[in-house]
This record gives structure tokens, sequence and C-alpha cells, in this order.
């Protein structure tokens, strides 16, 4: 029997998944959690040798019978996050996250450094968003010139979980798009857009080599002993978590609407086209399938919801009840759940906020709800700007953390009044990385399938899982997130002066 393995390295922990092709079905999983570092002004961090532990930690799980069977595996990771090393490959400081806000002066610097936001977008088809990786550069030449002076490798998260599995430098298409240098038209780097980060410095001579979908490289001997590898196991190029999410969730075909309630909340769909918003309204991605993956993502998802539920002393896996005790508009309550800043709406200062509060509607279970449904209006919020560049959408697929919630699958339903569906196997980022690594193994085996066909084969909907729109509570919810647009206008001005 052949296996194929997924890595998914998120904010929250680290998972990996043991695929069965042959039989369509998840053989072995294990999970550990992880460190997240903050500090006042917005900074995010974690150290990237604490993936490698929980790495080692998950596969210590595996039986081993199951691991010496894996043939290809991949990695799934957070993006926009800065690893930086030396020449030796050692990591020089930690790891500054794609939920890091700190940069956002940084952001403004290199865009206007090429003539403004405007120009930024027609260099590389986005702005310079806070988060993306182009504005730790700067930020850290500033505050860590002792690391910017030995740097000499550029790797996102999931580049280096790729560095110490093969012990080679490279990157892909898909989670280059996050760092803000990518031309995502032409799939090259900006040397404009470089130069603006460092005037004095061949910044393009760190990156690693941006290698074709469909690659692999060898697992390193040492490695593959440690972690109970095969010496036939294989590494496929992998990607940014969004892009193994497509493809988990089967969105990578055009019309086809995903939807990922994590840390994060990300809408995306996967196009044959690059699709650049000449006001930067989305992200406009390469996908990790060869094509590209215009994408919405908020910077406070299930954050919002376990936020609320720590703060009540009950666990986010019991808040279903707090929804069902509750009714859409949370009473009255409206939450703004910008907790780590914002990325959509561009808030990258803004604080969570809860207002309407009065004698009638202070409890538990509207404040949970209102978490939820900020978090998802906000979601709504970006997915208005597809709607307005005529992009439509006959149903979402879900997943992520929040997807295993039946409430919040409702909830997404009735806000955006489209059908929900979900994987049998939810685990759409980790099982993604699978399948791609599925894909690459067999067309080094000489098979020519496409990974669409590929993965129409393998991902299959939870009909049991189904969430369809109620036309009364698809009323019912929207006048609360106008109530929310409102809100989000007024607040606006205190976090953009």
């Amino acid at each position: 029997m052949s296996l194929v393995a997924g890595i998914d390295l998120g904010t929250q922990g680290l998972k990996v998944v043991i695929y069965d092709p042959d039989h369509r079905r998840m053989v072995a999983s294990a999970s550990a959690p992880l460190t997240l570092m903050s500090a006042e002004g917005g900074v995010r961090e974690q150290r990237a040798d604490d993936w490698v532990q929980a790495l080692r930690r998950c596969f210590a799980e595996i039986d081993a019978a199951l691991k010496a069977q894996v043939t290809a595996l991949a990695v799934s990771g957070q993006q926009h996050g800065f690893v930086p090393l030396d020449a030796e490959g050692e990591v020089l400081a930690p790891v500054k996250l794609w939920c890091d806000t700190s940069t956002s002066d940084e952001c403004e610097q290199i865009m206007q450094a090429v003539g403004g936001v405007d120009r930024c977008i027609e260099l590389a088809g986005n702005p310079i968003m806070p988060g993306y990786t182009a504005s730790k550069l700067p930020w850290t030449r500033t505050h860590r010139p002792e690391v910017y002076a030995e740097l000499a490798h550029i790797l996102l998260p999931h580049d280096y979980l790729n560095f110490f599995l093969t012990g080679e430098y490279f990157c892909e298409y898909g989670d280059a798009s996050g760092t803000g240098w990518l031309d995502v038209r032409t799939r090259q780097w900006s040397d404009a857009l470089l130069q603006a980060t460092d005037p004095d410095r061949d910044l393009k001579a760190c990156l690693p080599p941006i290698v074709e979908l469909g690659r692999t490289f060898a697992v390193r001997a040492d490695v593959a002993g440690e972690l109970g590898l095969g010496a036939q196991a294989v590494v496929a190029v992998g990607g940014g978590d969004n892009m193994m999410a497509a493809i988990g969730t089967g969105a990578v075909v055009p019309g086809r609407l995903a939807m990922s309630l994590g840390t994060s909340g990300t809408l995306f769909a996967y196009a044959d086209t690059p699709v650049v918003d000449e006001d930067g309204a989305w992200a406009a991605f390469c996908s990790s399938s060869g094509g590209w993956l215009p994408l919405i993502c908020t910077m406070n998802c299930t954050v919002a919801t376990e936020t609320v539920a720590d703060m009540f002393g009950f666990s986010s896996r019991d808040g279903d009840a707090r929804i069902t005790a509750s009714k859409p508009g949370a009473g009255g309550l409206t939450m703004l759940p910008f907790f780590s800043g914002e990325r959509v709406p561009n808030l990258p200062r803004g604080k969570a906020s809860l207002s309407g509060m009065d004698l009638t509607n202070a409890s538990q279970a509207n404040v949970y709800r209102a978490a939820m449904e900020g978090a998802t209006y906000s979601i709504r919020y970006g997915y208005d700007a597809f709607v307005r560049a005529g992009m439509t959408f006959d149903s979402i697929v879900l997943t992520g953390g929040g997807a295993n919630s039946a409430a919040w699958r409702q909830m997404v339903a009735d806000i955006f009044n489209l059908p929900v569906e979900v994987p049998e196997l939810a685990e759409g980022g980790a099982f993604g990385a699978a399948l791609q690594a599925l894909w690459s193994y067999r067309r080094g085996q000489g098979d020519d399938i496409s990974l669409p066909d590929l993965v129409a084969e393998h991902v299959r909907l939870d009909t049991s899982r189904t969430a369809h729109p109620d036309s009364a509570r698809v009323q019912a919810y929207r006048a609360p997130y106008q109530r929310f647009l409102d809100q989000l206008d007024v607040v606006r001005p205190l976090y953009t002066a």
C-alpha cells in the first residue's frame, strides 16, 4: 500500500495527516500546539524551531508501519511569515507572522517609494498589505540590525519546513504571491518592489528559486530516519495554507467558492487568468495548482469566538449552545472583531469593539453570537467586492475549524444566502497538501492525470453537513449586517489617522 502525507503548519498548531489514496480515507493524524508570542504594537511571532519540534512530535505519534509506506508528502504553511536565515541555514530571529501588524508604516514606505498604491498594484497586482513579507524586511533592518546584516536567505514558513525536510531552498508561485514582491501576472519577482524595500541591497539574491508545480525533492536521509519515513519518500512543492485548502476543497476549477474558518477567515476562488482589482479590494494571488486564486483574508475569525469563550470561561467547542440560545442580530449587539488589527477591511491598527449593549441584551449568549456574527460579517464585507466585480457563485465549500460548528455553517448559509457544503475530509490545508503530493508522485511515475481530475476523484462532500439558507434568517441578518457596516464607517477614522 502506498500512502501520502500532508503537513499543515498553522498559527495555533501543526498537523500531520496520512492519506490512503487507494481506499480514499485518512488512516492517521496527529497534531501539536504552537505558542504565539505577542507584544505591544501588533507584534506576533513564533520560533521556527518550535515548528520543527512540533513536526517531530506529530510523526512520533503515528504508527511506524504507516510512516514507512509514505511515498510522498507536502507542506501547507501559514503565509507571509519572514524566516531569516544566515549563510549556514541557521535561523537568525523569531519569525514575524502573517498576523503581525507592527510593520504598517513600512508598508506605506515601500508603496510610496514606487509611486503609491496604484503603482504598486500595476507592478505586482497587489498593494503591500499589513502582514505581507515585504514590510518585515525594513522593520528588521531598523529593529534587528544585527540580524539584517547576517541575512542570507529569505524563507516563508512553508519554505522553511521544506528546507528542514530536504536541505533545499525553494518556493512556489502561490505562497510567493503573499510576499508582496511577486508580479502575479508574469510570475516574476518585481525588481522595482525589491529595490523599494531596500535600495542598498540585492534582496533578490536572498530569495529562493521559484520551482514549477509537480517537481519533487528527496527527503534528507537523516530526517527520513528521524521521522520514520522510508528512503523512497519525496517532498512535493506544497504551498500556502490557502492554496492547499483550495486543493483540499476542490477549488481548482473556475466557479467554485471556498471559505476557510480558521484563525483567519479566508474566501477564495480559482481562476485560469490573473484576477487583479485596480483598487486592491482582494489579494490577487497565484494558486498552487497552476492558475490564480483571488482571495479575501480577514485576520480575526476563530480568534474572535475563542477570545470571547475564554473570557466567559467555556470552550468554543461548546459555543453552538450559545448560538442556539440567541437570535440573529445578537439582541442588538454588534462586534467589530479586530483583536489582531485587520486586513479586510484594511485597518491594521484597528481594535475590537462591542456596541449596542443595554440591560436587555447583556448576556453571554449574545456576546458570543456577536463575535461569530462579526467574524462572518467581515468575510461578507470582502465577498461583496467579489460580487461588485461580477463574480457569481452557486454555493460555498467550507473548511477550517469553524466548519465543525453546525451553528456556524448555518450562519454562513444565511448571511451569504448560499448553500454551504463541507468536504468529507475537512482538514482542507493538510488534505490539499496530501493530494498535491499524490499528484506530484504520480506525475513522477509517468501518469499524466491533471491535478483537477485527481482532485475530483478524491474530494467528496459530506451531505449530512450541508446547510441551506433559511429565508426568514436571511432577512433577519440584513439589518444587523448593515449595522456592522455603519459601525465600521464610524470607527474607521479612529484607526486611519
